[in-house]
């Protein structure tokens, strides 16, 4: 992980909670907050947080499909295109 470049204590977040919100909403990036010197929290906009989410959701995603196709559970384009226009068929 790379090292934050935006990193306050606690004490700065609790006398500029409004302040560190809206720079949240405009700079995109997270904030990372210490308690005694360590880090202990990291805050970003709802934005960030939901795309980041997207993301992990769609890297779950590839990692199940790729577990799928190393243990043989795929099927052939070619099958499911045939049984596609079987069904369409079948209900037109």
């Amino acid at each position: 992980m790379r090292y934050p470049t935006r990193v306050k204590p606690i004490s700065y977040l609790k006398a500029n909670a409004a302040e560190v919100l809206v720079q949240l909403a405009e700079q995109r990036e997270p904030l990372y907050i210490t308690q005694n010197g360590e880090a202990k929290a990291v805050l970003q906009d709802v934005g960030s947080f939901e795309e980041t989410q997207e993301t992990l959701a769609f890297l779950k995603i590839l990692a199940l499909g790729n577990r799928d196709v190393e243990a043989g559970r795929v099927t052939p384009v070619t099958d499911v295109v045939a049984r596609l226009r079987a069904r369409h068929l079948a209900e037109g």
